[in-house]
């Protein structure tokens, strides 16, 4: 039967056996509710009829559904689904409270929002090019029912939902997408979410009410366990395990992430793998070692936009870059470095907001924005500047004058994109940049410990200049390094380095040094090793490590840690530094030349597209080989650059290692 008042779901919500309904408010973690919002288009109907076909009447889930609606078009979801579902179906109203075993249906001509547990409706609706009501739901939910929020998205066209379902994401939910759909006109949305990278499941729809289900016993049983309780920094600890397996299988430590955020991303992945105790996880890693990728995924999921902040971003604007760009020629040169860049759009907008700052400068300075971040998958979209329509963060007129159409895909243009590198890089265990006039830094430093925050903030330090701007996330600040940081604009967190008696880089993490001397003194007099510290510092910051250092016969001196295993690996027997005894076999001829060829010019020189295999896949790679200035042509002393160009597009090209 129909109910038609929010008063009526609420009191027909009831559980049989008499239990009262479970709001937002209730008794603790392990009582709040589960609310799954779940997004589609006009011709979704079959699709939420199939859904709550098999999704049980008393399962203590609240639903929200979102439909694409004409504004004057009459909505019947409400009446139809109620022929299917026990459940009390009603049209959302202004501030109703959203109760258990209730589902509640979008109005036509609005946008639904939540709030404190609460629905919001706003008449009228966008207009159609702005109207987004799955994305903006979706978003609502994950900011207000955090890793209590579930969503879902079905059958429809275009790529609503997705922006919004990676929000969710971010804030710890949970994350469907429908598998099989009578027309493949219809797959857009499903596919655009799937393509995020953050969903959970691709379901049959009949399939994603149990799915649901056993989401939610393992979410109570976990939560009221409170597993896991703590970080287990005891070496004996499940999670300790689970985090020295993971830096075995990634080379990256998460032990001085922050205890929560480690605890509530653990608790995803084991939700996802279905098992409820660290143990239990630990022992379906060793089955799965992949689970272990998916859990370094789950813990680098970077949530960002275009212009993120928008009173931040034009502050840092009208302030910063504005000064950096005035009386600034041709012969100067302007560095940024964007550690934790994600895909791409923080760069980006900087480097739009500097060229627009640049507007009817006849003589224009070099740019160089550094974008690092240890996802290489991110990096790999940050390099492509190619990003799924609706772009979030971005004007109608910034899109058409800095991006281009292409397939339907939002592309940045050349101009924009030459003024970013983008590079596989930790701010935690690699070398920093240098003299660099801003670092934007947004949205790092929460996930941090505090000690290691400290040391973030030293490394921040060290790389700036003296008076160099440092820009931060709106929920951190500089209260634990005022020595290092003066406050520029606190209201919109811009902060100024502060000059030191002795500005020092922190010692980098044992084992992850990104400049290890090796254990062999005969080969460099001891006196000699500050300065090729700072000459391979110097030559490599422009391309950003992994790399090596070799002396004039061709013996490593000084390696990054990213180098070591993907291009050079220490050969079996006694123990030699040689750089041919342990380079990649199907990199030696390439490099012979290019090293030939740098000391012949005494100049970099480069070689791109070099194949080589990579974990069994064909890759390419550019190769760079530069002089140390401090040590000249004449000594021979080199840096060996490697850079990443991404999977070859024919096999053939690669040769095995």
């Amino acid at each position: 039967m129909v109910k038609t008042s929010a008063a009526g779901s609420a009191s027909s919500a009831r559980k049989r056996g008499g239990d009262e309904v479970r709001a937002r408010s209730g008794d603790g973690e392990a009582d709040k509710l589960l609310i799954v919002g779940i997004g589609a288009s006009a011709g979704g109907l079959e699709a939420f009829t199939s859904f709550f076909d098999a999704m049980p009447p008393d399962t203590d889930m609240a639903f929200v559904l979102v439909q694409h609606l004409s504004p004057a078009h009459k909505s019947m979801l409400s009446e139809l689904l109620g022929k299917t579902t026990a459940m009390s179906v009603v049209e959302a109203v202004d501030g109703v409270q959203v109760m258990a075993n209730c589902i509640y249906v979008i109005p036509p001509d609005s946008t639904l929002t939540i709030r404190g547990g609460r629905l919001n409706v706003a008449r009228p609706a966008p207009p159609r090019e702005h109207r987004r009501p799955i994305d903006t739901f979706f978003q609502s939910l994950a900011e207000d029912q955090q890793d209590h929020a579930i969503a879902v998205v079905l059958a429809g066209t275009g790529s609503d939902g997705s922006l919004g379902l990676a929000a969710i994401k971010e804030h710890g939910g949970f994350t469907l997408a429908q598998a099989e759909f009578d027309s493949q006109a219809m797959a857009g949305m499903p596919e655009s979410a799937t393509l995020t990278g953050q969903v959970d499941d691709v379901l049959a729809v009949e399939a994603m009410p149990a799915r649901l289900l056993a989401y939610k016993r393992l979410l109570t049983r976990t939560v009221a366990r409170k597993a896991p309780a703590s970080t287990g920094k005891a070496a004996d600890s499940d999670l300790s395990k689970i985090l020295a397996a993971l830096r075995t299988r990634t080379g990256h430590d998460f032990s001085e992430y922050k205890e929560k955020t480690l605890s509530r991303r653990l608790l995803r992945r084991m939700q996802v793998a279905q098992v409820d105790t660290p143990e239990a996880y630990l022992d379906h890693c060793g089955q799965h070692p992949e689970e272990l990728d998916l859990l370094f995924r789950e813990l680098l999921i970077g949530v960002t936009e275009f212009f993120r902040d928008p009173a931040h971003v034009e502050a840092l604007a009208s302030t910063v870059l504005k000064d950096l760009v005035a009386g600034k020629g041709a012969d100067d040169e302007i560095r940024i470095w964007v550690p934790g860049c994600s895909t791409g759009q923080e760069a980006y907008t900087i480097a739009i907001l500097l060229r627009e700052a640049m507007h009817g400068h006849r003589a224009r300075p070099k740019v160089q924005i550094f974008g690092t971040d240890i996802d290489d998958r991110a990096i790999a979209i940050a390099r492509a500047g190619k990003y799924r329509r609706p772009v979030a963060g971005l004007s109608t007129e910034r899109a058409e004058r800095w991006f281009t159409e292409e397939g339907g895909d939002c592309c940045v243009q050349s101009e924009i994109r030459e003024m970013c590198v983008f590079s596989v890089h930790s701010i935690i265990k690699n070398p920093p940049f240098s003299r660099l006039d801003l670092v934007s830094c947004r949205n790092l430093l929460i996930y941090l410990d505090a000690d290691m925050q400290d040391r973030v903030m030293r490394t921040l330090h060290y790389a700036l200049k003296p008076k160099g701007k440092l820009f931060l996330g709106s929920s951190e600040t500089v209260t634990r390094a005022t020595k290092l940081f003066g406050v520029t604009d606190k209201k919109h967190r811009i902060f100024e380095r502060r000059d030191v008696d002795r500005p020092a880089l922190p010692d980098l993490k044992a084992g992850d040094r990104g400049l290890a001397p090796l254990p062999s003194p005969d080969i460099v007099p001891r006196r000699a090793d500050d300065r090729i510290d700072k000459s391979t510092r110097r030559a490599t910051e422009k391309y950003n490590p992994p790399h090596v250092a070799i002396d004039n016969r061709d013996r490593i001196v000084r390696f990054s840690g990213p180098a070591m295993g993907q291009y050079v690996e220490l050969s079996p027997g006694a123990p030699t530094f040689a750089l041919f005894d342990n380079l990649r076999k199907s990199l030696r001829p390439a490099v012979r030349a290019l090293l030939k060829e740098a000391r012949a010019t005494g100049r970099a020189t480069q070689q791109e597209n070099v194949p080589f295999r990579l974990n069994g896949q064909p890759h390419l790679i550019t190769l760079t080989a530069e002089p140390l200035e401090d040590h000249g042509g004449e000594a021979g002393f080199l840096v060996l650059v490697f850079q990443d160009a991404g999977p070859a597009s024919r096999v053939a090209q690669a040769p095995q290692a």
